[in-house]
């Protein structure tokens, strides 16, 4: 019984061999003939990207890199060559930027942790041609368009009247605190969009013709400014919301603002509460794309402690938004400097479009309608601009000023 246990085990111990010889002898699978022609390529190269590389990647092909990053040096060979090839030792200059370039060279921060160990990043040249491409150009011709089709406009319809003449009779519009936060959103929301289009456009409109140190000097103030008129805007936001907001929302006496143009095209004049609809949208366009540049604008001051567009793009792919446009899903992993880069492009980009509604906005509040800053300058408004424009309030206050005890203030 002894010797055949023993003389089974030994047969097991045999196969076993016989496995991991075969396991190690079995001969490679052939290697891809594609592959091996863009080798021999890239080693004719001597080791560049070959023009079969260039056009995978411009088809949206994956290209694989690891050709590259294997020429990044040795440091074992680096160290012991020192002494005779100075201070790069064993790597060459093309070899210390390729380790840049694939985030493995040894670099030492004294702040900002690792996020900061990274000098290259393929995104920041996609981010970079988009800035100085695409977004300046589109939202510089946002803004001079919208100013060159309120200018026609203004020739051709001229500025709103008050029919007949004005009564003299005044009725308050905006009380104190009303134009404090309004004038406050408004003055900090125009000192940030100058700001931000220094800091966007210096480089290519400024530097080039009042010089470097001007930009430079610009570009300080700048930022200084941004940054920090920034939390006033944010500020005076929360308070006009809560103040205003149940006056802005939409009711039936929209539709009809609406379909007359609110008087602005033609002569009727739609009735109104407080606020019109055209009001109402901005207000709208105010608060929503104010709360949207606020929050990336936080995630740009904070932009390791506030990343947003990792969050907001797995919400999105768990929705199945990409799905829907035959789109794969969005990236969620995303380094701290793709965040920035995402977060500025998407702060300029709200920028610009909330520019050009509050130009439209001051337009019709100074040039374009007669009568219309009394109501943010003094707060008291004549009652013929106010039938003409708001005749349901004006009703509604009239109504309070008879049932008010007298001397007393009417509430809004």
């Amino acid at each position: 019984m002894t010797n055949r246990t023993s003389g089974f085990g030994w047969f097991l111990a045999l196969f076993a061999v016989f496995l991991v010889a075969a396991v190690i002898l079995q001969p490679a699978p052939p290697p891809d003939p594609a592959e091996m022609a863009r080798i021999e390529a890239r080693l004719a190269t001597g080791g560049a990207p070959t023009l079969e590389d260039i056009l995978a990647r411009q088809n949206g092909e994956t290209v694989s890199n690891d050709y590259r990053k294997i020429n990044i040096g040795s440091p074992e060979q680096a160290a012991a060559m020192s002494s005779q090839l100075g201070t790069l030792g064993g790597a060459s200059d093309p070899d210390l930027w390729r380790a840049l370039r694939f985030d493995e060279a040894d670099i030492r921060v004294s702040a900002g942790g690792d996020v900061a160990k990274t000098l290259v990043q393929d995104g920041g040249m996609t981010w970079y041609e988009f800035r100085e491409g695409p977004l300046i150009t589109y939202g510089g011709w946002l803004l001079l368009g919208t100013i060159a089709v309120l200018a026609i406009f203004y020739l051709i319809r001229g500025r709103v009247r008050v029919d007949g003449e004005m009564t003299g009779r005044t009725v308050e519009r905006f009380q104190f605190v009303e134009r404090a936060a309004h004038w406050t959103l408004a003055a900090s929301f125009i000192l940030l969009g100058v700001t931000g289009l220094l800091t966007l456009m210096g480089r290519k409109f400024i530097a080039p013709h009042l010089g470097l140190e001007t930009n430079a000097l610009l570009l300080t103030w700048s930022k200084l400014i941004h940054n920090n008129v920034a939390w006033a805007f944010m500020l005076a936001l929360v308070v006009v919301f809560v103040m205003w907001v149940w006056h802005n929302i939409p009711d039936r006496t929209d539709i009809v603002w609406f379909k007359q143009a609110g008087g602005i095209i033609g002569h009727e004049h739609p009735p109104a509460k407080k606020f019109n609809a055209g009001q109402k949208v901005i207000f709208w366009s105010v608060i929503l794309l104010g709360g949207s540049i606020s929050l990336s604008g936080l995630s740009l001051l904070f932009p390791f402690d506030m990343p947003l567009f990792a969050k907001t793009f797995a919400i999105i792919n768990d929705i199945g938004v990409p799905g829907w446009f035959g789109y794969d899903p969005l990236p969620v992993s995303l380094a701290p400097q793709e965040e920035m880069q995402l977060a500025q492009a998407w702060h300029a980009i709200v920028a610009f479009v909330l520019m050009a509604i509050i130009i439209g906005h001051i337009y019709i509040g100074t040039l374009g309608m007669e009568g219309a800053f009394d109501a943010m300058g003094s707060g008291e408004v004549d009652e013929a601009w106010a039938h003409q424009h708001h005749s349901i309030w004006l009703d509604e206050v009239k109504a309070r000023e008879k049932e008010a005890p007298r001397g007393a203030t009417p509430a809004e």
